[in-house]
Formats: C-alpha cells, sequence, structure tokens
C-alpha cells in the first residue's frame, strides 16, 4: 500500500472481528517501524507495553472506560504507551529537562504513535487510540518504571467494517502563508 492510501485508510476503529491474539511476531514487525519516527536527538523516549494473551487483554480491557470497552471488543492486543520522562526537550530557561514537565517525550511518543497506526493498517490491522483509562492498575500490571509518562492505550485488530471518515478541516483552514 503507498502511503496516500495509508492516510486515506486509517481511522479510528470502533467495531472489530475477533481474530482472536495477534502474534508477538506480527506486532513486532509493526513495531519495528516505530524506531524511524522523528524524536528528540533521535533518543526514543517512547515505550510500548503489549497485551496479546487473553488474561492480559482482558485486565487492560478491565482499565478502560465503558464506551472504550465497547469500542474495543474483539480486538486481538493491546499496546500501553509511555515515554520516559525528562530525557527530551528543553525547560522555558534552555536547560535540559531533568523532570516531568515542560515534556517534549509527549511530541516524540506521538510521533511514534503515527507511525505505529500506518504501520499497523500496513499490515491490514487497525487501531484506536485511547489516553482515557486507569493508570494505576496499569502501571502495576506492567510494572511500569516510575520515571516513565503514561499517555495511552492503542487497541489493535481487525475492522469490522469501514469506519466512516469523519469531516477534516480543509487544508486552507489550517495553513497560513507569510
Amino acid at each position: 500500500m503507498d502511503f496516500r492510501q495509508l492516510v486515506e485508510t486509517r481511522r479510528s476503529c470502533r467495531s472489530y472481528t475477533d481474530i482472536g491474539p495477534i502474534s508477538s511476531d506480527l506486532i513486532l514487525d509493526i513495531l519495528k517501524d516505530v524506531p524511524m519516527a522523528p524524536t528528540w536527538k533521535n533518543n526514543a523516549a517512547g515505550r510500548y507495553y503489549v497485551a496479546n494473551t487473553p488474561d492480559t487483554m482482558q485486565k487492560v480491557y478491565d482499565c478502560l472506560p465503558a464506551f472504550n470497552q465497547k469500542s474495543c471488543a474483539g480486538v486481538g492486543a493491546y499496546l500501553v504507551t509511555t515515554f520516559i520522562g525528562g530525557l527530551s526537550g528543553f525547560t522555558p530557561d534552555g536547560t535540559q529537562c531533568t523532570s516531568v514537565g515542560n515534556e517534549w517525550g509527549a511530541y516524540d511518543l506521538g510521533c511514534q504513535a503515527s507511525y505505529l497506526v500506518l504501520s499497523a493498517r500496513d499490515h491490514g490491522l487497525d487501531t484506536l487510540i485511547m489516553g482515557l483509562t486507569d493508570e494505576a492498575k496499569l502501571r502495576e500490571l506492567f510494572q511500569i518504571p516510575d520515571e516513565e509518562v503514561s499517555m495511552a492505550v492503542i487497541a489493535l485488530g481487525k475492522r469490522a467494517e469501514t469506519p466512516e471518515l469523519r469531516p477534516r478541516k480543509a487544508v486552507e483552514d489550517i495553513v497560513k502563508f507569510f
């Protein structure tokens, strides 16, 4: 699939066909594209915790609000995304970040997430990025270190139907030339 097709066919999917757990090999193949995303000083502060066994997937599912649980029925894996705090970027006074706050790492993780969802689509899978979770339970489940900032859970699966393309702003509405 060429890039234009990836961009035009990637959607937030809220209806999945139950294909069972997605293999670790396929998930690793998708994640191989993630380090190619631009990050501050190429430090790749993003981290990914994968739930692709029925027991662990159920535990992640239980950490989601009801409306996202409904949207995720039948997914084949969840990826819990974090970034190492204080690794990327500078504070407003020009010194390098050494603690959580003013984080460039969130921007870097967003870039990586874009590569991840496009790679998943290129592999015939679909995604839903969810920010509302029970972070404390996810931290405990995956033993996420304190220095990592939790961002989102990405559901990975096979779409049951093609999601409608919701309206987008015209490029002329978001760009200004000077």
